[in-house]
């Protein structure tokens, strides 16, 4: 069987996927996910229709926390060789979190385009360097395999100079400081849903909403504003990154907590959102089981800014036909959406509860101004059509 092997991976953690290549969707076979690897990892090995095949445990206490990942990634392909001989893996795509401001499309791997990836890592120096590690792995392990790279960032590419702009110093900008917007293959998923429904045009809020939560204005088809901005930091409140804050914030505490910046990032990224609020969890489900006052205030809190960030990009694209709910939080939680979707009344916005209830793709009611739909992503997929697309073009 031919496929096509999608790598989605961290610095905790990898995701891959076998594909088997089709012209409307890729098709998952395969899928192999490993968390934890900072601590006690465990990879999950599961067919397409999620029935498990394998638990593995591997012993990472001796290799380097920094190359863990790239002894994730020989696991799979050693697990893979072993139990799927009759596999032939036809092209690899990787998840990429940033392509910059050049980046609009998926790109093949060559030497100039590494170099370029180097450039980018100041601008995402938790991700970037490990993406750029697993496919220097994929080129060694498989060599003469076709390798394609899919930028998250690369969505939003073309939104105006408005949205993208700081009110900061000309240089600055010219620099690369700007607003960039991530999660882009999980809207490019969703848009391309969104579009064999016969919903592709018009206004859609796509909420991804996950530990790492976004939401992204889509008219027309074409990204036109987002809450992230230069890092995946900005926006929302999420499992354990702060959101928009006040940069005067980050000065006090500098000033009187004598923080650093090695203390500021960690506090920033690792420390706030959920987790800080609540002092419980950066899980949701774990928030919603805690009987605390603090893990309530924590999801009201998340509730009510995506409720304020949905007015804002509504603005951005000067109207509303529909939003999107996706991502673990958003595809599985029926009450974090109806508690937004109760600050958007005044919209027209009316859900139908016993749809929402019951994960139903369309949870409004026939009546609301502004229809409200829940549709599962799957970025693999979407890195894996990529390539199947790429294999139809010359090299």
């Amino acid at each position: 069987m031919q496929c096509i092997l999608a790598v989605n991976g961290g610095s905790s953690s990898l995701k891959c996927g076998l594909y088997e290549p089709a012209t409307d969707a890729a098709h998952l076979r395969y899928r192999f996910q490993l968390g934890n690897a900072l601590g006690t990892p465990s990879l999950e090995i599961t067919d397409g229709q999620g029935q498990e095949l394998a638990q593995l445990q591997p012993d990472f206490s001796q290799i380097a926390t920094s190359q863990r990942h790239l002894s994730a990634l020989a696991l799979v392909l050693d697990w893979i060789d072993a139990e799927l001989p009759d596999v032939e893996i036809l092209a690899v795509g990787h998840r990429v979190v940033h392509g910059g401001e050049q980046f609009s499309t998926p790109r093949r791997v060559d030497d100039a385009l590494i170099d370029s990836l180097h450039q980018l890592s100041p601008l995402a120096p938790l991700h970037q360097p490990y993406n750029i590690e697993l496919i220097q792995a994929c080129r060694a392990r498989l060599p003469g395999t076709a390798q394609l790279a899919c930028f998250d960032t690369m969505f939003h590419v073309g939104q105006s100079a408005l949205e993208r702009r700081y009110a900061i110093p000309a240089r600055f900008t010219a620099d690369g400081i700007q607003r960039y917007g991530f999660h882009g293959l999980s809207y490019q998923y969703i848009q391309r849903q969104l579009a064999r429904q016969g919903r592709g045009m018009g206004h859609s809020l796509i909420c991804h909403f996950g530990s790492g939560a976004s939401i992204c204005a889509v008219r027309d088809g074409r990204s036109v504003a987002s809450s992230m901005g230069f890092t995946a930091l900005d926006g929302l409140p999420m499992g354990s990154r702060c959101g928009s804050i006040d940069p005067s914030v980050l000065l006090y505490l500098m000033r009187h907590y004598a923080m650093d910046i090695d203390m500021l990032e960690q506090m920033l990224n690792k420390q706030s959102g959920w987790l800080g609020v609540s002092g419980v969890s950066s899980d949701m489900l774990e928030l919603h089981a805690s009987d605390k006052p603090e893990a309530q205030e924590a999801i009201e809190m998340f509730c009510y800014r995506a409720a304020l960030e949905i007015g804002r990009l509504s603005a951005a694209m000067q109207g509303l036909d529909r939003i999107v709910f996706t991502g673990g939080v958003g595809e599985n939680d029926a009450d974090i959406r109806a508690r937004i979707l109760q600050r958007l009344a005044w919209l027209g916005v009316a859900l139908d509860p016993r749809a929402n209830e019951s994960g139903a793709m369309l949870i409004s009611t026939p009546d609301s101004s502004i229809e409200v739909l829940v549709i599962p992503t799957h970025e693999g997929a979407m890195i894996a059509q990529h390539c199947h697309e790429m294999l139809g073009q010359p090299a």
